[in-house]
């Protein structure tokens, strides 16, 4: 849009928040990678955000009376309705922005969890506000716009292997 001089690219959006990340006040978030292996081809489960219909992994706050890898579970529950086998081990982290209600824009530090699908329920808390598909870990990679999470998500094969 003209006179629109927003950053455009996650790294530039990154760059707004620089300072506060050097100041250690990047908010902590756990997601989850959802893996399935069809016939010993890793896919992995993306789905929407609400506000901006990105690709992304599902993920949230911490929770007080969870354990970080739990939470991801839940948060894969949740928002793409999957059950499965969390490995406690984080197999990554990645810095993304999230926007706060008041319209502030915070850092976030990910860590990130290997949740192997084991159940995909048609009935969960967020169904209808999201789209999900799955996708080859080199096309998740090229979907989602934090190139940390990009390098996460083509590594995921090696990760089910490991597991």
């Amino acid at each position: 849009m003209p006179g629109d001089d927003r950053p455009r690219t996650t790294l530039a959006v990154l760059s707004t928040v620089t300072a506060q990340i050097l100041r250690g006040e990047a908010i902590r978030q756990y997601g989850a990678i959802c893996v399935r292996d069809p016939h010993d081809s890793v896919e992995i489960l993306l789905i929407t955000s609400r506000d901006s219909g990105r690709w992304v992994i599902p993920k949230g706050w911490g929770m007080a009376t969870k354990k970080p890898h739990h939470v991801a579970a839940q948060e894969a529950w949740e928002e793409a309705g999957v059950i499965g086998k969390v490995k406690k081990k984080p197999i990554g982290f990645y810095t993304c922005i999230k926007r706060l209600r008041n319209g502030d824009l915070v850092p976030a530090l990910v860590q990130v969890h290997l949740l192997t699908v084991l159940e995909n329920s048609q009935k969960f808390p967020e169904r209808g506000q999201r789209i999900q598909r799955w996708f080859s870990p080199h096309d998740a990679a090229s979907m989602v716009d934090e190139p940390e999470l990009g390098s996460l998500l083509k590594r995921a094969s090696l990760f089910v292997k490991q597991a």
